[in-house]
């Protein structure tokens, strides 16, 4: 497996059929995976990296001023960690998508992560192919997650979730929400189950207000709370 750490020998997906680039800026204190995040972007068509920061408060400065769609952000960072930068940024910026890339599973950072405003989570060995379509994911409205930190979260949410609230969702809702559970982007489940983008992210949607729920591993929570 590709790690972040070893994108220069990464496929460089080419993303085709986006009106605008994905401006983004990453936050990592390593100088060798951020290099390498940089030239990722810089290689993948789509895509347009506005800076690259090895600290929060230099960050902090220089995204306020750019103003990216998303944001690659460590959690291990000298001074202020990745969960205060990333609390601050969303005070100054509430659009803004943070994606959490970081070699932390534990259920305390993931959730002191998201409840910050980060709204995906990855894990920093993703291979480049796939950290790229996470970026793209995050960037139309998705929420990705590793599979194995969507385990995480369902485990630490499904002691105290009400399953009675699955019997509203539509059979399709429910295959979505099943295909959410094991880690697909939007795009490949519109893919899987042949109908569009849009009509996914509104299935999902649909889906987030009769679990009343705001975030993919909230509702994944419901799905496995009811087994």
């Amino acid at each position: 497996m590709i790690t972040v750490g070893d994108i220069t020998t990464a496929t460089i997906v080419n993303l085709e059929g986006l009106e605008m680039d994905v401006k983004v800026s990453i936050v990592e204190d390593d100088p060798g995976i951020r290099a390498g995040l940089v030239r990722l972007l810089q290689r993948t068509a789509g895509f347009k990296c506005l800076g690259s920061y090895p600290n929060a408060e230099v960050a902090m400065q220089e995204i306020a001023r750019n103003k990216p769609d998303v944001v690659l952000m460590d959690i291990n960072l000298p001074g202020m960690d990745g969960v205060e930068c990333v609390r601050q940024l969303k005070l100054q910026q509430p659009s803004l998508q943070v994606l959490m890339l970081t070699v932390y599973d534990d259920p305390q950072r993931i959730f002191e992560a998201l409840a910050s405003g980060a709204t995906g989570y990855l894990m920093k060995h993703t291979p480049p192919p796939e950290l790229i379509e996470a970026i793209r994911d995050i960037s139309q409205g998705g929420a990705p997650m590793n599979s194995q930190i969507a385990r995480r979260v369902v485990e630490s949410f499904q002691k105290n979730v009400p399953a009675q609230e699955m019997e509203h969702l539509s059979p399709r809702e429910k295959e979505i929400l099943e295909l959410l559970a094991q880690g697909y982007l939007i795009k490949e489940i519109a893919d899987k189950i042949g109908i569009g983008f849009g009509t996914v992210r509104s299935h999902i949607r649909h889906i987030y207000e009769k679990l009343h729920v705001r975030s993919r591993a909230q509702a994944v929570a419901r799905l496995y709370s009811k087994s």
